[in-house]
């Protein structure tokens, strides 16, 4: 008996630094690799997880860097060594999807891949098993698709997606036209795109044809196809590899949602909105996805006294060192040992600014 399914493979983006979860998240230790929400599972691990059910090991696969590589092996045993598909630098999420869509359309001409992050929250499993079926579903048909989040509030470090026409092939989803993406969108665009209620946040899951996206990237994105191409025609393993360390530092760095999706014909989205789902992606988040205690606080600290404290992050990863906030209200603090960073909630996305700081002035040793 067939199934939606028989052709689908998952393809797990591992390869990020988080650099807004800093100083915690690190470059030999970046988020994904953190079990910043479950006790005993890394975000990877809790990804992985989620699938269980609906793709076995083997058709999951997972894009990092050297680097991290060995460590998101020793997280996920079950899934074929195989499988890890290595890029020397990252130059994005558009050559992310590019190397594994060229190597599942050679491993399974009919592939279907459901690109995933490797450090997002989901609560509601059982919604998202059904809407990757339905994804699969419309990307069958010729779409590119994409889940889209129903907004809670005017975000800026979202992009929007805003939804046209339903498409007109019978699905069992409401699944509608991509009209036009927005990057990430000033707070008064933002308040505008939330109160037209057509606008969903882009969650960076999307659902495709192996071979609808490597046509969308031959037509987008040239260089990167023929790098592609020039890397499929090695005759052996070693000669990709070498191949590969050599031509992917001189490709332009793209995400795929700017360089194939905002210009691409045929992209569908599906409304997302009840997944629960949060992208992990700075400390400000940790509040809508964990439980806070009675004065709206979330503590990591195993030491900690806090005094008419409210609405507050507090996280230190050593046992020994006592981490007292008194009379303070909507603070970040986080206390790894060699840094210690204090910030209010409503500046957490400035996190990044001070790692690209950091970079400028020569101090990776705290990167």
């Amino acid at each position: 008996m067939t199934d939606i399914l028989d052709h689908t493979y998952a393809v797990i983006m591992a390869g990020g630094g988080g650099t807004r979860l800093w100083p915690l998240s690190r470059r030999n230790k970046p988020k994904q690799m953190l079990p910043l929400l479950e006790q005993h599972h890394t975000l990877f691990q809790t990804t992985v997880k989620r699938l269980d059910g609906l793709l076995t090991p083997d058709r999951i696969y997972v894009v990092t860097v050297a680097e991290q590589a060995d460590s998101l092996r020793e997280q996920s045993p079950e899934i074929p060594a195989e499988n890890f598909l290595l890029e020397p630098v990252p130059r994005g999420t558009a050559s992310v999807v590019g190397l594994a869509a060229q190597v599942l359309r050679e491993r399974d001409p009919e592939a279907v891949m459901a690109v995933l992050a490797a450090d997002h929250f989901i609560r509601n499993r059982d919604l998202f098993h059904l809407l990757i079926r339905v994804a699969v579903d419309v990307a069958e048909k010729g779409y590119l698709v994409t889940l889209g989040i129903t907004p809670t509030y005017a975000a800026t470090g979202y992009g929007y997606i805003q939804r046209g026409e339903a498409i007109p092939e019978r699905v069992i989803y409401p699944v509608y036209r991509v009209s036009k993406f927005k990057e990430k969108p000033s707070e008064a665009q933002a308040r505008e795109m939330l109160s037209t209620g057509d606008h969903s946040w882009n969650s960076g899951m999307f659902v495709w044809r192996a071979d609808s996206i490597l046509e969308e990237i031959g037509r987008q994105l040239p260089k990167l196809k023929s790098t592609l191409e020039e890397i499929a025609a090695a005759s052996t393993s070693a000669r990709r590899e070498e191949i590969l360390q050599r031509v992917w530092l001189d490709l332009e760095t793209v995400t795929v949602d700017y360089g194939v999706m905002e210009n691409a014909d045929r992209v569908a989205v599906l409304p997302a909105g009840g997944l629960e789902w949060s992208d992990v992606g700075s400390w400000d988040s940790l509040f809508d996805v964990l439980l806070p205690d009675k004065n709206g606080n979330i503590v990591f600290a195993g030491n900690h006294i806090g005094e008419d404290t409210h609405h507050s992050l507090v996280y230190g990863n050593n046992s020994e060192r006592l981490v007292v906030t008194i009379g303070v209200d909507d603070l970040i603090v986080v206390d790894t040992g060699d840094v210690l960073l204090v910030c209010h909630k409503d500046h957490a996305q400035k996190v990044r600014n001070v790692v690209e700081n950091l970079k400028n002035s020569k101090r990776e040793k705290y990167i």
